[in-house]
């Protein structure tokens, strides 16, 4: 047997196992969700609203955790802006119960902001620089009879609208 084809058979079965697991959490993690109503109303809305929010963003980074996998699953490949918004949320989520319960001094809170601030710059840099947006030309460009212009004057042109042709 092909080494290579039992590295693919061996790797579906075990991201159709986490899927199903990342269902199973995700389930659950509504339920809960919707069972912390009842601290928003028996007990305090400062406690109950903590609770939500947590669950809620814990079922955010279960939903970009199964959709990386579900994209793994089916492309073979992990996107990289799959992985860092499972981490923006991450951060996000943790920057929110710390805050709510009062526990982060003001050095941990400005350092998980350096690092939300990374991630969004690899995040758009991820979407820009995609591999799937890169198109390899298959006939040579015609080159401009005029010299390429660059700067404000280049941006005036694209700006402007060309004349209407009958």
């Amino acid at each position: 047997m092909d080494s290579i084809k039992l590295f693919k058979q061996v790797t579906d079965v075990i991201t159709t196992i986490i899927l199903y697991i990342l269902l199973l959490a995700l389930i659950v993690g509504m339920a809960k969700t919707l069972l912390e109503v009842r601290f928003i109303i028996f007990e305090s809305l400062e406690s109950g609203f903590n609770h939500m929010v947590t669950s809620v963003l814990t079922v955010f980074i279960v939903i970009d955790l199964f959709k990386a996998f579900v994209d793994y699953h089916e492309h073979d490949r992990i996107k990289l802006t799959d992985i860092t918004d499972a981490t923006i949320l991450i951060v996000l989520r943790e920057i929110a119960v710390g805050l709510y319960s009062q526990k982060f001094g003001y050095e941990f809170v400005l350092s998980l902001a350096v690092l939300l601030l990374v991630l969004g710059i690899i995040r758009v840099l991820a979407v820009k620089y995609s591999p799937a947006k890169i198109q390899v030309p298959s006939a040579p460009v015609k080159e401009e009879a005029q010299p390429s212009k660059t700067g404000l004057s280049a941006l005036l042109d694209r700006c402007t609208p060309e004349p209407e042709r009958n």
